[in-house]
């Protein structure tokens, strides 16, 4: 079964600097380019690849993420798939009606009410008048902005363009939705009613393709990933792995040691419950982080610490050997210290993890006094779940059902680390 979104092999390439204010200009430059410019698919001296030979296909009902740092390209991926831009080599095709939202306000004309505008967009992707009438209260509904509908949209802020977009992309039947950073813009609540819509448009068959950088949005919507660097996929798999890539390849390793720390952090590395290494947990299962050392000087009773925070910062937990009761003695040499935690505790989500390694009085991995080294959000993992979670962490649990009959007792279904 041939895929609704293909992307296959593209290249696209841009020109640098070049701009001309006139036909004066133009012409001249057309005429030399025609004359001794490169072919299609070879670089001049002014162009450059925005886009290198990448691939990737969506099936019915999956929703593909597209992660890389500003400027490596995604933008253009998405203009190439909504055929705003050419490919310069390869093929991508879309089948079916396209609900899109690439940029705020994009396709409004300024000048038209939004209830103008939502009879616009609903005509260029080929509905009927009576189509977008019986969808029109549903669309305003969803946007919120009834009051203001038979306004210009040119009066709208960022944030109703963003929803009234969003709105009619979501709403006019798609057969494939494609969606970029602009929901940013709205405000939590609307983001929440965009996920939920497009969570019924996944569960109908619709395929996704689906820019952010909000790395939780993310995890919790996509199955799968692709992360663009300097115009190239750098990775592809499943989600989770490739968030992670993108957050190891943005992560810096923020060593702190003195030049003459008579003891410092060498290595730290993460196992799963099975001893296996990797950055991606799985709630409620175990986690082994193993701090090594090496030193200059035998040292006397160093505390080694681990602090974790979630992605937007928010601080989750601080642990320390002292704290712990864990005395190591004097220290000498290489070696390393493992933190073993049972059940990781957390929902799911990106998190960076923090390692110190202080004088006997030191608390947190992040400072204090008699800090020997620490490295400072240095190590991004990520946690994964089977079920749906909100907040920061998570608590094994049960339900109980007492009917007011006196029938059976239901039991809820608990999850429990394996």
């Amino acid at each position: 079964m041939r895929a609704p979104i293909v992307f296959d092999g593209v290249w696209k390439k841009f020109r640098r600097g070049e701009h001309h204010d006139s036909l004066r200009d133009l012409i001249p430059s057309l005429v030399r380019r025609a004359a001794k410019g490169p072919k299609r698919d070879e670089l001049g001296a002014s162009e450059f690849w925005a886009i290198s030979d990448v691939s990737f296909e969506v099936q019915p009902g999956q929703a593909l993420a597209v992660v890389g740092p500003n400027g490596a390209g995604k933008s253009t991926i998405l203009k190439l798939l909504t055929r705003i831009l050419k490919p310069t080599r390869g093929r991508c095709s879309l089948t079916g009606r396209v609900g899109a939202l690439i940029e705020v306000a994009a396709g409004f004309h300024p000048d038209l009410t939004g209830r103008e505008n939502i009879y616009l967009q609903g005509a260029i992707v080929g509905m009927k008048r009576a189509e977008i009438a019986e969808k029109f209260d549903r669309i305003v509904d969803f946007a919120g902005i009834g009051e203001f509908i038979d306004t210009p949209v040119k009066r709208f802020s960022s944030g109703m363009n963003a929803r009234l977009g969003f709105a009619i992309a979501a709403n006019l039947d798609p057969d494939v939705l494609i969606i970029d950073e602009v929901l940013s813009v709205g405000d939590a609540s609307f983001q929440a009613r965009c996920v939920g819509r497009m969570r019924e448009l996944l569960d109908r068959g619709v395929p996704l393709v689906f820019v952010s950088h909000n790395l939780p949005a993310v995890l919790d919507l996509c199955s799968h990933g692709v992360l663009i660097n300097r115009g190239t996929a750098v990775f592809s798999g499943g989600i989770a792995e490739t968030v992670q890539q993108y957050r190891k390849t943005s992560a810096a390793a923020a060593g702190q040691a003195a030049p003459d720390a008579d003891i410092w952090i060498s290595t730290v590395e993460m196992f799963d419950e099975h001893g296996a290494p990797t950055e991606v947990f799985r709630g409620g299962h175990a986690m082994t982080v193993r701090i090594g050392y090496e030193t200059r000087r035998p040292v006397a009773h160093p505390s080694f610490a681990l602090d974790i925070h979630r992605a937007d910062g928010m601080y989750c937990i601080g642990i320390n050997t002292r704290m712990d009761g864990q005395e190591l003695g004097q220290l000498s040499g290489r070696g390393s210290v493992d933190l073993k935690i049972d059940a990781l505790q957390l929902a799911a989500g990106c998190y960076a993890a923090s390692a110190g390694i202080h004088r006997s009085g030191g608390l947190g991995a992040g400072g204090g006094l008699g800090v020997y080294d620490v490295h400072m959000l240095a190590y991004p993992f990520t946690v994964v779940s089977d079920r749906t979670e909100l907040g920061m962490v998570r608590l094994d649990h049960g339900w109980i059902h007492r009917p007011a009959d006196g029938g059976t007792v239901h039991y809820g279904v608990k999850e429990v680390a394996s």
